[in-house]
C-alpha cells in the first residue's frame, strides 16, 4: 500500500475534512458539531477521521466538546490558537501541566458567520450527497 492520494480517501473522511477546512481561523467545531453538520456519523467517527487524515487540514479547529486540547499535540495546537486569536481559558493552577483550554462559549463556530467564501452561502444547510 503506497501513500494515499486524495482520490482514495473514504467518501465520509473527505466530507469531514471539507468541513474542517470551512472553519474560520480563530474558531472551532466539536467532533459532534461536524457529524451533525454532515448529518451522518457521530463524534467517534469524526475523531477517527481526524486522527487518520486530519494532518491535511487545520486539525486544531476540530476539538473535543470540553475544550481540552488534543493530548500529545497541546503545544502545536496552542501555537495555532495563539496565532489565530482563538479564545482560550488560561489553566488554573491545579490544571495538569498548566495547559489552557479552549473557551468553547466564545470559540465555537455554528457554521454561519464569517465562513470560508464559496461554500454556496447556505451555511449549515449545505448537505453533500442528500440521497443515500
Amino acid at each position: 500500500m503506497g501513500r494515499m492520494s486524495v482520490e482514495e480517501l473514504p467518501e465520509y473522511a473527505e466530507r469531514v475534512l471539507e468541513v474542517a477546512e470551512l472553519i474560520p481561523p480563530g474558531r472551532v467545531m466539536t467532533y459532534g458539531d461536524v457529524a451533525e453538520w454532515l448529518g451522518e456519523g457521530g463524534p467517534r467517527q469524526v475523531g477517527r477521521v481526524m486522527a487518520l487524515y486530519g494532518g491535511a487540514v487545520p486539525w486544531w479547529r476540530v476539538v473535543r466538546a470540553d475544550g481540552a486540547l488534543l493530548p500529545g499535540h497541546e503545544l502545536r495546537a496552542l501555537g495555532h490558537y495563539r496565532d489565530e486569536g482563538t479564545p482560550l481559558r488560561e489553566a488554573g493552577r491545579s490544571a495538569e501541566g498548566h495547559v489552557p483550554k479552549l473557551d468553547m462559549r466564545r470559540a465555537r463556530w455554528d457554521g454561519q458567520d464569517g465562513g470560508a467564501g464559496g461554500a454556496d452561502g447556505a451555511g449549515g444547510e449545505r448537505r453533500a450527497g442528500t440521497h443515500t
